[in-house]
Formats: structure tokens, sequence, C-alpha cells
């Protein structure tokens, strides 16, 4: 019954991609979610690392404005599932920690509500750090840190409004970042709000210290 409910769902997703074909999220390219031109200019971007002071992070550090193919790619991975630009987004984050020099323990991915996981299918940061992690000699550690109750859409919200949403909204595992130099991993950062909650629990929870790394930052 399973495996006929499964050639069902196959039968048709295909007849759907006849009449209604996947289009590349980068410029229109029928047929493919995101098409080889647009890998090509997204893994082309050349590195703009900005630093942001926004304690208590020690240091918080992204690999490029928030527009353009940068962008793109980050909304198309959010919100229209192309796991395809997961690879080119990875490879750049791990560029831009070399080239930093950031020195730390381990990786956490910034987490989501489990409603939104369960909305979305993943966690775009963490989906990134596993890959990263194929890479690199610091541990991803999704464990560490959760966020323990839902909290509104940050969009649209300013700083301060944005610091009271989040307030109190993430925990962390003592016996995993005690005396641990932690670097967090998100996808944009916009005021810093939520890097800044996030190093606060880790921080409470015994870390020694807490920086982050963004795909991409907002004006300031």
């Amino acid at each position: 019954m399973t495996r006929l409910a499964g050639s069902a769902r196959s039968l048709v997703g295909g007849i759907l991609d006849l009449i209604f074909p996947p289009v590349c999220a980068g410029c229109g390219r029928v047929d493919t979610p995101w098409c080889p031109s647009c890998d090509r200019k997204l893994r082309a971007e050349p590195l703009d690392l900005r630093r942001r002071h926004l304690p208590p992070l020690q240091t918080s550090l992204a690999t490029g404005l928030h527009d353009g193919i940068l962008q793109t790619a980050i909304h198309a991975l959010k919100y229209d599932n192309v796991t395809a630009v997961i690879p080119a987004l990875g490879d750049r984050m791990i560029l831009a920690l070399r080239q930093s020099g950031l020195s730390f323990d381990m990786i956490i991915p910034v987490p989501l509500f489990t409603l939104r996981i369960k909305e979305r299918g993943y966690n775009q940061s963490q989906v990134v750090g596993s890959y990263m992690a194929q890479f690199m000699a610091q541990p991803v550690v999704s464990t560490a840190l959760e966020r323990h109750r839902h909290t509104a859409s940050q969009v649209g919200l300013s700083h301060d409004e944005r610091q009271i949403n989040v307030r109190g909204a993430f925990r962390a595992n003592p016996l995993l970042v005690s005396k641990a130099t932690v670097l967090l991993l998100d996808d944009v950062m916009t005021t810093g709000a939520t890097l800044q909650e996030c190093a606060h629990a880790l921080l409470d929870a015994g870390a020694n210290a807490v920086l982050s790394l963004t795909v991409t930052a907002a004006l300031p």
C-alpha cells in the first residue's frame, strides 16, 4: 500500500511539473528551481566582510549586504524550498571564516520554533551548518540552543520591538556550552536583536564567549 501511495504521489508530481514546470528563483528560467547560471553568479559574488558591534556578542560578521543574488538565494532557501543554494552559501561561509581568523569551539545555528520548522520543513541555518560541518574541524551542535516559545515575525519591527519580541525565547544547555567559545550561525542579520538574545542565553548557560556569522547583513 505504501509503495502504491508513493507511486501515486510521484505520478501526480510529474503531471504537476508538466503543467506548472519549476522556475529558477534567480532568473525565471523554466525547468529548474535554481539554474547553473545563477549558481555561478552566486559563487562569483565577492566576499564583503562586514563587522558589527552588538554586545554581548564578542564580534558579529556577515559575508555581504542583504541585496542582489545573496538576498535572492536566501529568500529561495527560506520560502521556496530551493535547497540547491546550500552548497554555494555554505562554501561562502567557510571562506569567510578562514579569511576572518575567528577562533571558536563549536557552531550553533540559530534555532527556529518547532511550529516554524514544521511549516518550512527545515531550519535554513541548520541545513547550511550541516553542509559546512563536512569541511570543518569544529562541530555543529544544533541541540545546544533551543527556541522554547513561539515569537511573532520580526519583519517590520524596530530594533527595540525586536528585542522585546525575542526576550526570553531561547534556552541553552549548560552541559554542551559551558566554557566554550560559540559561533552562532544565521542567514540574515537585520538589527541583531535575535543574535543578541541567543548570546545572552548562551552566556547565562556558561559559554565563555559568543561570536556570530551570517550570510548577509542589512544596512545599519
